[in-house]
């Protein structure tokens, strides 16, 4: 079996994957300062409470846009899972689309890779809800054309909170009416709203200048609270961005 591990600035979720089935998956904050062992008591647990047996692992890849999480997680996967873990960016790698541009992350590649194996011949925009927003462009040959990065917004709500004096911080959910009367209401509606309105509004500019009708799906640990809210949005894709890492690993097998 394969162990899938994508390495975010806020969050790495691991996934266990049997053919093309994901057996099992768990998040675990980002730290660097985690080591090897530490991950494995961790992980080995859960996926022994899953029933999954460590010693079935044969594989890993790992995509991350955190470099100093690298070092202890291919560690983690040498020592406990007696595997050399395959890294996005390796020699070798092969992600089976065009990337258009240059910097782009593991997780863009990964939704766009993602994106055109759930929606093939079918131009997208994916939103991923993380640490930054981002909006990943794909075409109908699947190729990453780029896209646009927004503050995340979690970093948003601190930004707010740091830089005043009596703003409390708040939970991102959706409030019940527009016009707030209490301060937290007032901020509930600004962030939440005021997030719908810049999805809305950098999607359909988007759109406007691709010049194509386009699929427009969410993914992300925040995509669920605004599920619904946003008119843009067709469909929320919780496991893109793993679809786009197993499949990588798929094609540099071959």
């Amino acid at each position: 079996m394969l162990l899938a591990i994508n390495v975010n600035n806020t969050n790495i979720k691991f996934g266990v994957v049997d053919g093309d089935r994901i057996v099992g998956e768990w998040r675990q904050h980002t730290s660097a300062m985690r080591t090897a062992d530490e991950h494995a008591v961790w992980l080995m647990q859960l996926m022994q409470m899953e029933g999954i047996d460590p010693k079935s692992i044969t594989d890993a890849i790992i995509g991350s846009v955190v470099p100093n999480a690298n070092f202890n997680l291919r560690r983690l996967c040498s020592r406990y899972f007696n595997c050399e873990a395959m890294f996005l960016g390796d020699p070798g790698v092969v992600f089976g689309i065009k990337v258009k541009g240059a910097g782009a992350g593991a997780d863009r590649i990964c939704n766009s890779v993602g994106a055109s194996i759930l929606f093939p011949n079918t131009p997208v925009v994916v939103v991923d809800f993380g640490t930054a927003t981002n909006f990943d462009v794909v075409d109908e040959e699947g190729s990453y054309c780029g896209g646009a990065i927004a503050p995340g917004i979690n970093l948003s709500i601190e930004a707010l909170v740091n830089a005043t004096a009596l703003l409390p911080r708040i939970v991102v959910e959706k409030p019940q009416q527009v016009i707030g009367t209490t301060t937290v209401a007032c901020m509930h509606t600004g962030v939440f709203w005021g997030y719908v309105g810049l999805i809305e509004g950098i999607v359909n500019r988007i759109k406007k200048e691709f010049g194509r009708p386009m699929k427009v799906v969410s993914t992300g640990g925040l995509a669920p609270v605004f599920e619904g809210s946003i008119e843009v949005i067709e469909q929320t894709v919780p496991d893109i961005t793993v679809r786009g890492l197993i499949e990588i690993y798929k094609r540099s097998k071959k």
